[in-house]
């Protein structure tokens, strides 16, 4: 039996970090059913502590997601989820953004200018990659 699964990403602001993957990937920050949740905290299923205002709107404090322009067939969903101790190292996974090798240097560029930090750079016989830190310090790559 094969499983769908989501990526989940731990982070001290979800909501800006899946902003920011949003624009680094192409993705969509998910919307968040406003009604819904005004609902679920009028009628005591959820507390006021649970939810807060991002941009305008009322959102789950614990968390925002991105997907992918095609939708869940295309990739899976990545979720930011909120804790409150920062990244203890380094990554046990990350994200690779494949971007071609024609590409690098130009999407590193952007992605720093953006507030990511080069960390280093990685080579293995014709293929290179650059090591990247977003604005949590989350690792990944651009190859």
């Amino acid at each position: 039996m094969a499983y769908d699964f989501q990526v989940v990403i731990d982070a001290a602001g979800p909501h800006a970090l899946a902003e920011w993957w949003a624009d680094a990937l192409g993705w969509q920050v998910e919307p968040q059913d406003e009604a819904f949740i005004r609902e679920l905290v009028n009628k005591g299923h959820a507390s006021e502590e649970d939810v807060m205002t991002y941009n305008g709107a009322l959102v789950w404090r614990s968390g925002a997601a991105i997907r992918h322009p095609d939708g869940l067939e295309r990739a899976p969903r990545v979720l930011f989820q909120l804790v409150p101790e920062p990244t203890p190292g380094k990554n046990r996974a990350h994200l690779d953004i494949r971007a071609g090798a024609g590409n690098i240097e130009a999407e590193v560029g952007r992605l720093t200018a953006r507030g990511a930090k080069e960390l280093h750079r990685g080579r293995q016989g014709a293929n290179w990659w650059v090591t990247l830190a977003d604005p949590e310090g989350n690792e990944f790559c651009v190859s």
